[in-house]
């Protein structure tokens, strides 16, 4: 660790939409010499996307989305908010960035009350409650959509995109088909409803592949189904004989996207 090295802590666990563009922000800081820690939650989006996370340090914070079991929401939150109490005071950082979710709200206050700089990130068209409320407490709070701004409470607030990693430069069909296994000269549906999957995008497909393989006998797919629905999506493309790439999800997305010919997808972050 460089002593003299501005030090970033980045809270950006729950989802694929709040994780990725936090890995993307992280790199560049990495670039520039900026010692960089994650913090990011226990579920396997994170973990599974972490390992890629080359030059940062990486907390896994124990807090949960607010479901409706208040006590444990609280009990979580405490033991995160001390995490990072403890985290910050043995190294303190310059500056929090918050993007958004569940893992935000520990972070960023435990970094306000030791004077470090507050910045958020709402990769949404409509700002989630995690940004809303923690808004009052950032110096400068960064939104994805203009047509997001009026809905965020600050005087410091600017659109500034999307952070996009920089391995998702395109890549060449064939190349990509060839390494997730695919035949490089037949068609490919790429299947997905985000880091946490899509039921609804899951069973319409499945419902549709007897159709699908009758009229498009070539076809292949890559299906990203999240981790609930993997091994009963898998099944109905054996049960048919269809060429799949079948995973609860898929770090290397450009790859993905790189073999596909169609996204069959849903909208968010």
């Amino acid at each position: 660790m460089n002593p003299m090295a501005k030090r970033i802590a980045i809270a950006c666990g729950g989802t694929g939409g709040h994780l990725f563009p936090g890995l993307a922000v992280g790199d560049t800081f990495v670039a520039r010499g900026c010692d960089v820690t994650l913090l990011v939650s226990p579920k396997e989006v994170d973990q599974t996307a972490v390992k890629s996370a080359y030059g940062m340090e990486v907390e896994s914070l124990p807090m949960v989305a607010l479901s409706g079991n208040l006590p444990r929401f609280a009990a979580c939150f405490w033991s995160s908010f001390s995490q990072c109490r403890k985290l910050f005071c043995d190294k303190p950082p310059d500056a929090v960035l918050a993007m958004g979710g569940f893992t935000s709200a520990p972070p960023v206050i435990a970094g306000k009350l030791i004077g470090a700089r507050i910045f958020l990130h709402e990769a949404n068209a409509i700002p989630g409650r995690a940004v809303k409320l923690l808004a009052p407490l950032a110096d400068e709070v960064f939104v994805q959509f203009p047509t997001a701004m009026p809905r965020v409470l600050s005087t410091n607030i600017r659109a500034t995109g999307l952070p996009v990693r920089s391995a998702l430069e395109p890549i060449e069909k064939a190349h990509a088909r060839t390494a997730l296994g695919l035949a490089e000269d037949r068609p490919v549906l790429l299947v997905m409803g985000g880091s946490q999957g899509a039921q609804s995008i899951n069973q319409a497909l499945v419902g549709a592949l007897p159709r699908l393989a009758k009229a498009l006998p070539g076809l292949q797919f890559i299906h990203l189904t999240g981790t609930g629905s993997v091994e009963t999506v898998r099944q109905a493309y054996d049960a048919l004989g269809l060429s799949a790439v079948v995973r609860p999800f898929l770090t290397e997305m450009e790859y993905a996207l790189g073999a596909a010919d169609l996204a069959l997808s849903r909208s968010g972050a």
